[in-house]
């Protein structure tokens, strides 16, 4: 079944997160129309070569085109014509763009397949579902509701005051410009008694205006610090575990509609008061409230709009290069990499520009040498109205890249300044670390620290993080390297899987979830009796199954994570040519077979062929070895040893589809075909 029909089946509540992964970049149109071609290209070859994206581009638009041609509907002809020039727009000058685009969706499809089908969530997923809760969302919903509800009455309330002061004023005006000798007559009385009750009316409901305004600044100020700050820091959490493999980051539309309509309402009551001040000029009087309680008031929302504008200013997309996009805070000195800020708050138009400056290592922490980094284009943007947002201001940077490199954390900040009615707004925010590379051969180390440190903080700058670095508990740590396989891969890791791997990390002691696991022991410390770090081992296997072995590894062909004690027991009972594929504990990168033959004594005895690495699986495809594979043993006939996949499944039925059976041109010669063959003694 194709990526994209197990997509269609799924619940309600993935096809959401499906549905996150497709805006203008990527419109879910092509994916549906083209969902067969697409999946058939290698789109993440692609994104690392930019010949093979400009070819991928092309036929991309061929395809749009001949879909157009067939294409009977006439919305969906003007659908897909509009598509067509979009993409030509967006990535003509930059395929790679385009390539690095889809690969990531597609990948993300498949986490999301592998998520839906694995019941049992570990402790940070658990964590962050049920910080993101329906009744949450609805009572936040309901809150802003209410609040620009009585915004609204307080403007209609602000304007019966007006009419009432205008009642008041021309009475006012209509006594005083009588005779002043007419003032003090018995038929004047009537009326300056109805001109005081006026007064004391409309004294009294300038109080209760004030009040009510007082109240809702109250209830905006509780709902920006008990509400809307939290959810804002819950979704920055989540998108620190995102970027290390999580579940797919949502929700910043939603933080946007919250934010935009607090601000609103915020605004209007800045406009509410203004209008007072107005009203006062024509009509005041001893200990009138409005000229005792306006300014404090009108200092609440002016703090309350600089501080919201100033928390919705956050990084929508972390600094990453395009050639790693599923390894996002990792940027390689000379390399260009790309990162997205955004305003959630929808301001008023305005007729100025909104520069956005990105500045490296603004605040490093006492005691670091600060080393200075040389950005290669322009560090200044102006922030644009994106419709994608719903008018929303953004500002991508896609061209930035630093020419120095240091071992330690840093950041990226980015600032802004402008002045809003009569407010002046000092906005800046920044990514999370950083690690600064200057070769590729750094780029395991890089991403551990970055996974270490995303897993275990939810600080947004602690530069001295690795200075002492916490431990992880084996439940979380788990469970991220459970996601470093669904996401480069597109399959995550079992129970028994990750089982094994915590014995190896940490011995017998593994099988709870709270056993703590140092940062030395993950990365830093060799695995005793090798020449190599367990995490190390286990980057150099993921790079094997993403470049040698995908298709049989999804097709979960592949125990992978398996003691030679559990092999041993999987085996020992099996018919003879029944084999498992497991990967090397002794070599980087390896992957090794081992198979049931049967002695001369009756007993089973298991044989392992020596790992194969990168550099023999570059000749020969693993599925044709497993094919092909040949052993000699004492003069005899050469045979296959290899029968059925463990537990009992005949080996073609599981690799069949896997073979590759292209045979090369070499006219006028005959073709040949590579035999890997093992001797027995």
């Amino acid at each position: 079944m194709s990526q994209w029909k197990q997509i269609q089946q799924l619940e309600f509540k993935y096809l959401e997160q499906v549905d996150y992964l497709y805006d203008d970049n990527f419109p879910m149109g092509i994916r549906q129309v083209l969902s067969d071609w697409i999946e058939s290209q290698d789109w993440d070859m692609a994104a690392n070569h930019e010949s093979m994206a400009t070819v991928l581009l092309s036929n991309l638009l061929s395809q749009l085109d001949r879909q157009y041609s067939q294409e009977q509907n006439f919305l969906q002809r003007h659908n897909l014509k509009n598509i067509n020039k979009q993409l030509q727009i967006k990535y003509k000058a930059y395929p790679l763009l385009m390539a690095a685009v889809i690969s990531t969706s597609l990948r993300e499809e498949r986490r999301i397949i592998a998520t839906a089908s694995i019941q049992n969530q570990g402790p940070l997923e658990k964590c962050l579902q049920n910080s993101v809760t329906f009744e949450r969302q609805k009572n936040m919903d309901n809150r802003v509701a209410v609040i620009r509800s009585n915004v609204q009455l307080l403007d209609q309330a602000v304007k019966c005051l007006e009419d009432m002061q205008d009642d008041f004023d021309f009475r006012f005006k209509t006594i005083q410009s009588r005779d002043p000798a007419d003032r003090n007559t018995e038929l004047m009385k009537p009326e300056v008694t109805r001109l005081q009750e006026i007064l004391n009316n409309l004294d009294f409901k300038r109080k209760e205006n004030l009040s009510k305004m007082s109240d809702v600044i109250k209830e905006i100020d509780d709902l920006i610090a008990s509400q809307l700050n939290p959810e804002l820091m819950e979704w920055k959490r989540r998108q620190q575990i995102n970027c290390i493999g999580g579940p797919l980051l949502t929700g910043l539309d939603q933080l946007q509609n919250w934010f935009t309509l607090t601000a609103q309402s915020l605004f209007q009551m800045k406009r509410q008061l203004d209008k007072l001040g107005e009203l006062i000029l024509k009509v005041t009087y001893t200990s009138d409230p409005i000229s005792l309680q306006r300014p404090q008031l009108e200092e609440q929302v002016k703090y309350l709009i600089g501080h919201l504008i100033k928390s919705s200013f956050v990084v929508e997309k972390q600094p990453l290069m395009p050639t790693h996009p599923q390894k996002p805070l990792i940027i390689k000195t000379g390399v260009q990499f790309t990162t997205k800020v955004r305003l959630l708050v929808k301001l008023p138009e305005v007729d100025y520009q909104l520069k956005v400056k990105t500045i490296f290592d603004k605040a490093l922490p006492p005691g670091r040498v600060h080393r200075q980094f040389f950005i290669l284009t322009s560090t200044t943007k102006v922030m644009d109205v994106e419709e994608s947002s719903n008018g929303c201001l953004s500002v991508e940077f896609r061209h930035l890249g630093p020419l120095s490199v240091t071992e330690e954390l840093h950041s990226l900040s980015f600032e802004a300044q402008f002045n809003i009615q009569g407010i002046n707004i000092d906005l800046e925010t920044c990514s999370f670390p950083l690690v600064v590379i200057s070769n590729v051969s750094q780029l395991p180390g890089g991403w551990a620290s970055i996974m270490w440190y995303n897993m275990l903080t939810d600080e947004p700058r602690n530069l001295d993080f690795f200075a002492s670095p916490p431990r992880a508990s084996w439940g979380k740590l788990s469970e991220v390297l459970s996601w470093q396989f669904s996401t480069f891969t597109g399959r995550g890791l079992n129970r028994e899987q990750l089982c094994m791997l915590g014995e190896k990390l940490m011995g017998q002691q593994a099988s709870h979830n709270e056993c703590q696991v140092s940062w030395s022991k993950f990365c830093k410390e060799n695995i005793p009796g090798k020449p190599f770090s367990f995490w190390m081992w286990l980057d150099f296997i993921l790079e094997l199954i993403k470049k040698h072995l995908l298709p049989i590894w999804n097709d979960n062909c592949i125990m992978g994570f398996v003691s030679k004690e559990t092999e041993r027991a999987c085996l020992k009972d099996k018919e003879p040519g029944t084999f498992l594929l497991r990967f090397s504990e002794s070599h980087l990168g390896g992957i090794t077979f081992t198979w049931v033959k049967q002695s001369d004594s009756g007993e089973a005895k298991l044989i392992s062929v020596e790992p194969y690495t990168k550099s023999r699986l570059s000749a020969l495809p693993f599925a044709n070895i497993i094919r092909d594979y040949k052993v000699v043993a004492d003069g005899e006939v050469p045979e296959n040893p290899l029968k059925f996949l463990y537990p009992d499944i005949p080996k073609d039925q599981s690799f069949r589809r896997h073979y590759n059976s292209q045979q090369s041109k070499v006219f006028p010669y005959i073709s040949s075909t590579w035999i890997p063959i093992s001797t027995l003694q």
